[in-house]
């Protein structure tokens, strides 16, 4: 188990949580954990429910989804200060539309998504670092998945 300490240095040694106050990273520690993932072995699986949203630390973890008919696709690779299952901490989203996987044994800081969102509306100085942040991941998504069906489009 890691204590409270170790939990606290994993948060202040993200870069995009630079921003926060010691106070407010503490806040954020108080609904977190850190937790390890040995390689091959699911974060979560397509169709859980969102429980918790989750900042790499090391590893690499393989976002995939099913596809009818075809096999299992990555999606994308999750790099250490990444977040995987960021869909958790929006209004509506319940439920995982992807998988991810470890591909290597993995550092992952578990943040519980229902009190984050708690946070973020009591907090808006959390609230802002956290959704730009995942504003910025969602955009580059999108662009990466356009990306990706153009060169579809261009091979038929």
């Amino acid at each position: 188990m890691v204590d409270k300490s170790d939990l606290n240095q994993a948060l202040e040694s993200v870069p995009w949580l630079e921003e926060l106050s010691h106070e407010n990273t503490q806040k954020l520690a108080n609904i977190s954990h850190v937790t390890t993932i040995e390689a091959q072995k699911f974060v979560f699986r397509e169709g859980d429910i969102e429980d918790f949203i989750y900042i790499l630390i090391s590893g690499q973890v393989n976002i995939e989804m099913k596809v009818p008919k075809l096999q299992t696709i990555l999606v994308h690779s999750a790099e250490p200060y990444d977040i995987v299952g960021w869909s958790s901490v929006t209004p509506v989203v319940r439920q995982r539309t992807a998988s991810a996987r470890a591909s290597q044994r993995c550092t992952l800081i578990a943040i519980d998504a229902a009190k984050l969102r708690e946070l973020c509306e009591e907090n808006h100085d959390i609230g802002y670092v956290i959704l730009c942040h995942i504003a910025n991941i969602i955009a580059t998504r999108l662009l990466v998945t356009r990306l990706q069906m153009l060169d579809i489009l261009a091979r038929t």
